[in-house]
């Protein structure tokens, strides 16, 4: 699921099931550093050391450890895509409420569970505080979602129906940020908050 990120962060993609295999790996062995040692001391040689390839192997891939934490994120918002799109076909489509909570119910359930995901969700957002990477992460996150809610709710995604996915999404990110804050595995009353604020909000325009 999700194996090869689409992302222009590859230097080279790959094209035989093996070569796919080892990016895999390379993106495993990324996601798992990061939550031992951190962004700032993440190299591409511990990458290639934990994932057992040759360093050659990953700068095949990435130019560096960068390029190497965007194709994870890219990876990490294709493989949130294909969880909310499993979990809208099991919904009808006039529950707009559930197809909310399952929007948010996966973010939480990556944040708790996939390696990395703590620090590089959908983007890299290092250093921290970068306004301009943030704005764009959550663009590609209204993207993808203004894509996939419409179509399980049977709307027409226009503008104002991406306008409001977008501050939807901005609203959530801020919540969900200040949730993992005050505790590592999300606070379960401010995920709450945060559910009230989106339905609030959304049904306005899905009611």
């Amino acid at each position: 699921m999700g194996g090869v990120p689409s992302t222009n962060s590859l230097r080279r993609a790959p094209v035989q099931q093996r070569s796919a295999d080892r990016l895999a790996r390379i993106l495993d062995a990324c996601a798992q550093l990061l939550d031992e040692i951190g962004y700032e001391q993440l190299s591409t040689r511990a990458v290639a050391a934990r994932a057992g390839v040759p360093i050659g192997s990953v700068y095949r891939f990435f130019g560096n450890k960068r390029a190497m934490a965007d194709a994870l994120a890219q990876r990490n918002l294709d493989r949130y895509a294909e969880r909310i799109s499993a979990r809208l076909a099991t919904m009808p489509a006039e529950d707009w409420r559930g197809a909310v909570d399952a929007v948010l119910d996966e973010y939480v359930a990556m944040k708790r569970t996939v390696p990395g995901f703590r620090l590089v969700d959908f983007g890299v957002q290092i250093p921290v505080g970068d306004r301009t990477a943030e704005d764009d992460i959550n663009y590609r996150v209204t993207d993808r979602l203004t894509d996939l809610l419409p179509a399980h709710l049977g709307l027409t995604p226009d503008p104002a129906l991406r306008r409001t996915v977008l501050v939807a999404v901005e609203a959530a990110d801020a919540l969900l940020q200040l949730a993992f804050r005050a505790d590592p595995a999300g606070d379960p009353d401010l995920i709450t908050e945060t559910r009230a604020v989106l339905h609030a909000y959304l049904a306005r325009t899905l009611d």
